[in-house]
């Protein structure tokens, strides 16, 4: 099997939560302790970016809450500049290990982003190196989302492509208290 690392996000504002998110507790566990653990049980090593909650060790990105293309290149920057890494959002409570094993098990060592319902997931996939050059100039630029790093040998991966081992609600995530509702958490 293949290896590789692993970048946790948690850091983010959670302004729509209305509380951090990443402290929110379902089923006994928090967001980011579960992310932690399911990113755990597939990739190796694993860091968190942000307030070190979820018992990984941890580095901030700088500045704190800068976004995550800061948090993705403190990541990769943390853990030695490896060829390619997972990075997973710790709002994304239904992602599970299948999902993330078939992201580092891809063939290359590119980009690789699933894309449900027409929106690319740039929060659960894999990134190549060559994406973290693209990374520190999209930064420069002050873009701070993800997706101002998608490049030209990025590969988008459709349903039919991951569906066998991922649904649509695993790449569901929790960005205000009705999703909390809608997903019955």
């Amino acid at each position: 099997m293949r290896q590789m690392a692993g970048v946790l996000l948690t850091g983010g504002a959670s302004s729509r939560m209305g509380t951090d998110k990443a402290r929110l507790v379902v089923n006994g566990e928090t967001l980011a302790m579960r992310a932690a653990r399911v990113l755990s049980h597939v990739c190796d090593p694993v860091i968190e970016v942000g307030p070190a909650i979820s018992g990984l060790p941890a580095i901030q990105e700088e500045p704190p809450g800068a976004g995550p293309n800061v948090a993705l290149r403190a990541g990769y920057g943390a853990l030695g500049g490896p060829p390619a890494i997972v990075l997973l959002a710790c709002d994304l409570p239904f992602v599970e290990p299948p999902l993330l094993r078939l992201l580092v098990e891809w063939p290359g060592s590119r980009t690789v982003i699933p894309v449900v319902e027409g929106r690319q997931q740039y929060v659960c996939a894999r990134y190549g190196r060559s994406a973290f050059g693209d990374a520190h100039g999209a930064s420069q630029d002050g873009m701070t989302s993800l997706h101002a790093i998608a490049q030209p040998d990025c590969e988008y991966l459709t349903v039919a492509q991951w569906g066998a081992v991922a649904d649509v609600r695993s790449f569901a995530d929790v960005d205000t208290p009705s999703d909390l509702a809608r997903l019955g958490l």
